[in-house]
């Protein structure tokens, strides 16, 4: 079975990791054979340094022609000045709209081998993190209007418009209940009921779809008091259901819990294919084109996209066991360098994952 890829490499690193991820999940899939075909489109400030465009026509008619979307960084220090309209960050946007991508499922885990990473206590660490957040992608405050900034100069107004409509909130809730099924069984919700009519229909949504879900437990949470019960005791989620807003600050919290973004993927899916898959962390411009940066949460993204955007589990597990081993040997990248480990580089790891795939 051939399968088809779209390649949006973008800034910074985004070339180095994709290539090795690119590689990984080419050699995974022809153990089992599968061949993956690969195309490369423009996104981000590279597309602006080449149309003008953050999120050119064309890229948009590849990803749609795609069976998925392997996706690198975006952005960096060289695009600060250009107008908001145009900053790399909008093709981001725009492609996941263009896609139709409203659910962002970012893990978060702890794995054995980098416990030594984890930024809590040690009992914290010891009782483990393995949870998931499910983030709504294409609605709230980051698409509401109106927006923008109005008044003169000295006495300007700032406003954007937070909002949901209730199918939106039901098609996530349905996603994050599905994907309990398949873990522990427990989503919590994250919301602000208590001053916010936005999060009050949220809340009134996610409990009438529950009804359809007694198996599963459901949990509510205000967002502060969430924010710290993932610091406090972050072994007692499984699922987290929550808006864009909320959910792209509580993902990144998550995630540097567990000791470093280098390591952690994400799949962003709508109704249908392509879905999009990418590592959380950014394009590092300061080490781009260094060879330093850590392919290992690209390579886990296309874990995900073989199973989740591909539909195929058998190379997707072979991904991960081949990553779960080169820790256990010792080797590292620089972000999560330990004493008595062995350094590598971005192409190293890559190939050492690849040494794995190919004998495990």
């Amino acid at each position: 079975m051939k399968k088809h890829i779209c390649l949006l490499e973008g800034d910074g690193i985004g070339p180095e990791i994709i290539a090795q991820g690119a590689a990984v999940i080419s050699r995974a899939a022809g153990r089992y054979g599968h061949e993956l075909s690969f195309e490369k489109a423009l996104l981000g400030g590279a597309a602006i340094d080449a149309t003008g465009e953050p999120l050119p026509a064309q890229t948009v008619e590849k990803c749609r022609q795609a069976d998925a979307v392997f996706l690198g960084a975006v952005g960096g220090p060289k695009w600060d000045d250009v107008s908001p309209d145009k900053r790399p960050e909008k093709g981001l946007l725009g492609i996941r709209k263009a896609l139709g991508l409203y659910a962002n499922l970012r893990p978060a885990l702890l794995m054995p081998e980098l416990a030594g990473a984890c930024l809590l206590k040690q009992g914290t660490a010891e009782a483990g993190i393995d949870l998931i957040v499910v983030r709504e992608l294409t609605g709230d405050i980051y698409f509401g209007e109106p927006r923008g900034i109005s008044g003169e100069i000295g006495n300007r107004t700032g406003f954007n418009t937070m909002a949901y409509r209730e199918e939106e909130i039901r098609r996530i809730a349905r996603t994050a209940f599905d994907l309990a099924r398949l873990r522990r069984r427990k989503v919590c919700s994250v919301d602000k009921s208590n001053v916010l009519e936005t999060s009050r229909l949220w809340r009134e949504v996610v409990i009438d779809e529950h009804r359809g879900y007694g198996d599963v437990e459901l949990s509510h949470l205000y967002v502060d008091n969430a924010a710290m019960q993932l610091v406090r005791a972050p072994s007692h989620f499984d699922v987290l259901l929550t808006g864009n807003l909320f959910g792209d600050i509580l993902s990144d919290e998550a995630a540097v819990i567990t000791g470093s973004l280098g390591m952690l993927p994400s799949a962003s899916l709508g109704a249908s294919r392509p879905g999009l898959f990418e590592p959380i962390h950014g394009s590092a411009p300061d080490i781009a084109g260094q060879d330093k940066a850590n392919p290992l949460a690209t390579i886990l993204s296309g874990a995900m996209l073989l199973r989740l955007g591909l539909g195929l589990p058998e190379p997707a597990e072979l991904v991960e066991k081949s990553v779960r081993a080169v820790l256990a040997e010792g080797f590292r990248t620089a972000d999560i360098m330990e004493p008595g480990m062995t350094l590598l580089g971005c192409v190293a790891m890559g190939q050492k994952v690849i040494d794995y795939v190919d004998k495990l």
